[in-house]
């Protein structure tokens, strides 16, 4: 859904050589040097859309343009989705952020957590204190994604085929409840499964699979008509390839063709992965996350309160901290210097940290193929940002198309 095209850059305060440069750089660098099949770009200020571009081709050296209509895999721009959903319910009073997560799925009851050892036998002790939902919501749960290749517990994660195809989301979060935590919850952050247990609590508290929930509360209401799971037959052309990097031999490879022959998209996933499962467009990604900039209301559809918005925005984190400084792990989908953690996403505690122009209270995320996007509230600001290649940490196109935009404010 769009209303209108792109407003005059210099009426919302924006730089319209700078922005329209934007897409030269990511062509000149990435495109035409083979590094990526395109580049779609969007940035709003005040809920006006001041630039809008689409570089590149669907597939690696393809001859299809990408466009408006282009669908692309959002990974963990999922997450912040799936938060939503839960603090939906928390209006409700359905739950609480501190309910232990026992009391929804009773196999966290009794969750260990790894003191030594090694995968095959490890020793376990009692964990400091319960999970609660706020722990998942922040990555300070204790859970771990098998992907990190860092300790024993992500190793158990692998072996035990965590997020296994055949299995609903609901089986996953009764199996993870099982397994050895990595740490107490609510003494580190690590990135992990903790949003696809937040989905389950979801479907669990709603009585609805997720994928209905969002149709119905979230993408319905927002008109999110290219946002799912999976990508229906006839829309399912609109989908493009995906690629990956293998960082030791620096070969590009397809990793998911586009079209009706991918392997994850062209039907519905047993699977509804709460954490990286969804498929969407620029734009309507862009009235999730104008939504959220308005209040949590949109088109006359309120999904949150602005008091609830402005709960998600805050540092989350004990004490004040940073994912820099709370956490072992070394895998974030932002920086994490300067940076702390909200509900749904990242949240810039100090903006000198981070080492570029930006506002403190900005609120942003990413996914595994090179997506991302954020929020600045201070300057009402949205930019969306995509493309398919994986891993996301490939290449500084996030901060440097962060470095564009705002050296295109000009008041």
């Amino acid at each position: 859904m769009f209303d209108h095209d792109p407003t005059d850059p210099h009426e919302v305060g924006l730089n319209a050589d700078r922005l329209a440069a934007m897409p030269a750089y990511f062509k000149e660098n990435y495109i035409d040097t083979g590094k990526l099949p395109c580049m779609g770009l969007l940035v709003s200020r005040g809920g006006e859309i001041a630039h809008e571009s689409y570089t590149g081709s669907t597939e690696m050296g393809g001859k299809e343009a990408i466009s408006t209509e282009t669908i692309f895999r959002i990974y963990s721009m999922t997450k912040p989705i799936t938060t939503l959903a839960i603090m939906m319910l928390l209006e409700e009073c359905k739950i609480r952020l501190d309910h232990p997560v026992s009391r929804y799925i009773p196999e966290y009851k009794n969750a260990m957590v790894w003191d030594g050892g090694t995968a095959a036998a490890p020793k376990l002790r009692k964990p400091d204190r319960e999970m609660t939902v706020l722990d998942l919501v922040t990555h300070t749960s204790g859970l771990t994604y098998g992907f990190l290749m860092q300790d024993e517990t992500d190793e158990i994660y692998r072996r035990e085929k965590v997020g296994h195809p055949k299995d609903t989301l609901q089986d996953m979060a009764r199996q993870i409840g099982q397994l050895p935590l990595a740490f107490s919850p609510g003494t580190e952050w690590r990135y992990s499964h903790s949003i696809d247990v937040l989905g389950a609590l979801v479907e669990i508290i709603s009585g609805q699979p997720l994928d209905e929930f969002f149709r119905e509360r979230i993408f319905g209401p927002l008109g999110m008509d290219d946002t799912d799971f999976w990508v229906p037959p006839e829309k399912i052309h609109r989908l493009m390839a995906c690629y990956q990097k293998d960082a030791k031999t620096g070969e590009t490879t397809l990793a998911d063709p586009g079209g009706a022959a991918s392997k994850l998209y062209a039907k519905r996933p047993n699977l509804l992965n709460a954490g990286g499962g969804l498929a969407s467009t620029i734009r309507d990604y862009h009235r999730f996350a104008l939504m959220l900039l308005r209040g949590g209301t949109l088109d006359g559809a309120r999904l949150i309160s602005p008091k609830t918005w402005e709960f998600m925005r805050q540092n989350h984190l004990p004490d004040g901290q940073t994912m820099r400084g709370m956490g072992r792990s070394a895998f974030t989908e932002v920086m994490a210097d300067g940076v702390g953690f909200g509900l749904g996403g990242s949240v810039v505690q100090d903006i000198v940290q981070t080492r570029q122009p930006g506002s403190n209270g900005t609120f942003s995320w990413g996914g595994l193929a090179s997506t991302f996007f954020w929020i600045d509230p201070e300057e009402e600001l949205i930019a969306i940002q995509a493309t398919q290649l994986m891993p996301s940490s490939t290449y500084p196109m996030r901060m440097q198309y962060q470095q564009l935009v705002y050296a295109a404010i000009d008041w």
